[in-house]
């Protein structure tokens, strides 16, 4: 649902919520631990498939297989730097389309330092055109609230901004729905800057917040730290001098609660879904999710 949906509506027990529409990313041995996600998701919840170097091409496509069987939208990632060229991105569309009528896809530059073919950003790959002539309906492109070092070293947002203004303008010139879906972060005013940020300067994309699920404070500790998150993770520091709530695992409930009070407070802000990454397991974050749903 995009931030215009439902205008009109005042009754606040009918005001979609950011979370209402959530998402959630697995990988192929991680959702093979789970005997039905229909025990865990809502039907169509937008499921992630993360790709893994090294992980079989035939896993990957059977997992979307499976999910898109048990009722959900699966979105692939496509990782730029990962694929070789235009014949390869091709083969994986062409798998995914006609064995798991997969349509949808994030598009990341990925995490690789040095391309192994000719593409080095999602850009790179729309260019070719396969995604619309082979049908695909969503389009998702990467977010970095925090910024991304890798990307740009000097610490300023000038290529990306670019970049995202690139995308939007091809998502104008075609029928494919483009939003953004973006790194987790724990700082709720930091990503509402950002946000603010993208629309001064012309950016339309609805942004799917990125959120780490319930986890213990080492392991998000541990994931920020090789994810690049930066600002925020004096949050988590902070959060481990307090003695009383190190042994207590950490829930998004007051971040998801700061954004949501602000997208009340700012209906036509970008921000529009939720996007979990379970770092502390799948079945914890989708359990905390429909608890928070209600």
């Amino acid at each position: 649902m995009n931030s215009h949906e439902g205008a009109g509506v005042t009754s606040s027990a009918r005001r979609s919520r950011l979370i209402d529409h959530w998402s959630i990313e697995v990988m192929p041995r991680t959702a093979a631990k789970i005997a039905d996600f229909r025990l865990l998701c809502p039907g169509q919840t937008r499921i992630y498939l993360a790709h893994i170097d090294g992980t079989p091409l035939d896993d990957m496509v059977a997992t979307a297989r499976r999910l898109n069987r048990e009722g959900f939208a699966v979105m692939p990632h496509l990782p730029a730097r990962s694929l070789a060229g235009r014949a390869e991105l091709q083969d994986l569309l062409s798998r995914y389309r006609n064995e798991a009528d997969v349509r949808q896809a994030l598009l990341l530059a990925g995490g690789n330092a040095t391309a192994c073919g000719m593409f080095t950003s999602s850009i790179d790959m729309i260019e070719t055109g396969l995604f619309d002539a082979m049908g695909f309906t969503d389009l998702h492109v990467a977010g970095h609230p925090e910024g991304n070092r890798d990307i740009e070293r000097d610490g300023t947002t000038k290529v990306m901004d670019a970049a995202l203004l690139t995308k939007q303008d091809y998502a104008s010139r075609t029928d494919a729905r483009m939003a953004i879906t973006t790194q987790f972060a724990f700082d709720a005013q930091g990503i509402i800057r950002w946000v603010e940020r993208l629309a001064s300067i012309g950016v339309t994309l609805p942004v799917h917040v990125g959120v780490a699920g319930p986890a213990k404070l080492q392991t998000l500790i541990k994931y920020a730290l090789s994810c690049g998150v930066g600002p925020s993770l004096s949050i988590l520091q902070k959060r481990a001098l307090d003695v009383t709530r190190l042994l207590t695992p950490y829930e998004p409930t007051d971040l998801v609660q700061a954004l949501e009070a602000y997208k009340v407070n700012n209906p036509d802000s970008l921000l529009d879904r939720i996007h979990l990454f379970p770092l502390g397991g799948i079945e914890a974050s989708a359990n905390w999710a429909r608890k928070t749903v209600g």
